[in-house]
């Protein structure tokens, strides 16, 4: 994710993971179609490509993902306007320091923000 963010910037970049059992199995990047610095949307052919991906695999719909580019790894309110998934982790990279890119989860029900713990192996 860091490496997809640091090569899509200025642009947000996105993507999302499929898991069972709650731990990441595939990530699978996708094209933001805002192609913009300030917000990401997961374009519709890879949001179905992605879905379908994930069923044939046998996963389920862990995480979405994206990148902020030059604030800190937490939901804007764009973000949590647009949270459509409340079963799915949102994580976020930030790459506004970009020696120390910093990743942080959270879960997005209801218009509320409750940080969750990453176990990265």
């Amino acid at each position: 994710m860091v490496a997809q963010a640091r090569e899509e910037a200025p642009n947000e970049c996105c993507g999302m993971i499929g898991g069972r059992d709650g731990a990441a199995v595939t990530r699978y990047p996708a094209s933001n179609s805002e192609a913009s610095p300030l917000r990401y949307n997961i374009d519709p052919a890879d949001l179905f490509r992605i879905m379908k991906a994930i069923e044939e695999a046998g996963e389920e719909l862990t995480a979405i993902y994206h990148s902020h580019t030059k604030g800190p790894a937490y939901p804007s309110q764009t973000d949590v306007n647009l949270a459509a998934y409340p079963d799915a982790l949102y994580l976020i990279v930030s790459i506004a320091e970009p020696d120390s890119p910093e990743l942080r989860a959270f879960r997005i029900v209801d218009g509320e923000i409750d940080e969750t713990d990453l176990d990265v192996e």
